[in-house]
């Protein structure tokens, strides 16, 4: 069911891939809207030039992007045709009419109003996604970079995962830096971040950090609250300490359940817990949000964070890496926030009391 391209066509189709066409971008490449395609069969598509050489060869590389097409689900956003000619390497997607997750998140009053429920079906949606990818298709796949600009939203605000599959097709360098550009470092699990250890919990870490942008509409790594500089893991465990939880709800939320959000925001400190072996799997994580199942909240401990900031001193500025991941960072050098639960968190409270069956 792939259909390929020819470049002439797709340039022709973008106006020569003009800037007026552009709708977004990212660690892969920049994304074009294409609002008449012609002899095919869909009115709107979105063209993806994708940016870094391919460790692939050509033949290779149509074999995962094959792969890829194949790989379909309500809640993953459908690839349905390439262009693989000279160098050029170019992915053809559904186009969907309400942009990212991000764009409604943080255009406010430009948008339809993002209920309680709506936030529900998207966080669900997207959780049933990624289950599908790490347990359902065969090999699994880790998408590495889950962060609301990857969620984009269809006519009837439902979510669908984009860019999954895509890490494959790159260096390991390539995808590693592609999720350490600025403004996605607060996805990021400590462990992948600092030693670049990727595994499915590394997705689980991310979409934790996803839920609690949904509840609270903030971003994830952008926010300052008060005299600290605060990333939005750090602040909701803050909250989750002074029993004032309700205070991370978007303030545009005024009519929602107190108990569903608050099971929904610790079920996101769950996924952002330091030692990814007390994580829960993305199917634990459908199975906490679509059930009203009690949480032991008693065996919760201090999420693992990553971020860059820089800080301004009374003798000019200097830049800090912090983590709360134990170990050394990436460049060799001790973080300089420790976790104050120490590497005992690997054998606390075990996953099945954590969690409901």
């Amino acid at each position: 069911n792939l259909r390929v391209f020819s470049y002439n066509t797709l340039r022709s189709a973008t106006l020569n891939f003009h800037p007026a066409n552009k709708i977004g971008g990212g660690g892969f490449g920049v994304v074009y809207k294409v609002n008449n395609l012609k002899s095919y069969k869909f009115s709107k598509v979105a063209i993806k030039t994708l940016s870094a050489e391919s460790k692939q060869g050509t033949d290779e590389f149509k074999a995962e992007i094959r792969l890829i097409a194949n790989t379909r689900h309500p809640n993953l956003v459908q690839l349905i045709g390439c262009c693989v000619e000279d160098g050029h390497r170019i992915l053809v997607y559904e186009y969907l009419e309400n942009n990212s997750l991000a764009t409604a998140l943080r255009s406010k009053g430009k948008h339809r109003a993002m209920d309680w429920p709506t936030r529900v079906a998207i966080c669900l949606g997207t959780a049933t996604g990624l289950a599908f990818l790490h347990e359902e298709v065969e090999p699994s796949i880790v998408h590495r970079d889950i962060k609301a600009s990857n969620i984009l939203l269809d006519a009837n605000l439902q979510p669908k995962i984009g860019d999954f599959g895509l890490a494959k097709l790159f260096p390991d360098n390539v995808t590693h830096v592609s999720t350490r550009v600025a403004g996605t470092m607060g996805y990021l699990a400590p462990e992948y971040a600092q030693l670049g250890k990727l595994t499915k919990k590394a997705d689980v870490y991310s979409y934790g950090v996803l839920l609690l942008e949904i509840v609270s509409g903030r971003s994830s790594s952008k926010a300052a609250f008060g005299e600290e500089l605060l990333v939005l893991v750090e602040w909701a465990w803050k909250m989750q300490n002074e029993e004032r939880l309700l205070e991370l709800v978007d303030p545009e939320l005024t009519n929602y359940p107190e108990h569903e959000v608050l099971r929904f925001t610790k079920v996101a400190l769950f996924c952002t817990q330091l030692a990814a072996s007390q994580r829960p799997t993305m199917l634990q994580v459908v199975e906490m949000l679509s059930k009203n199942v009690h949480l032991n909240d008693k065996a919760l401990a201090e999420p693992g964070f990553y971020k860059n900031w820089t800080p301004r001193c009374s003798g000019g500025s200097r830049s800090f890496n912090e983590s709360t991941s134990s170990g050394k960072d990436i460049r060799g050098k001790q973080p300089l926030l420790k976790p104050s639960i120490g590497s005992e968190v690997v054998s606390a409270t075990s996953i099945t009391q954590m969690f409901p069956r």
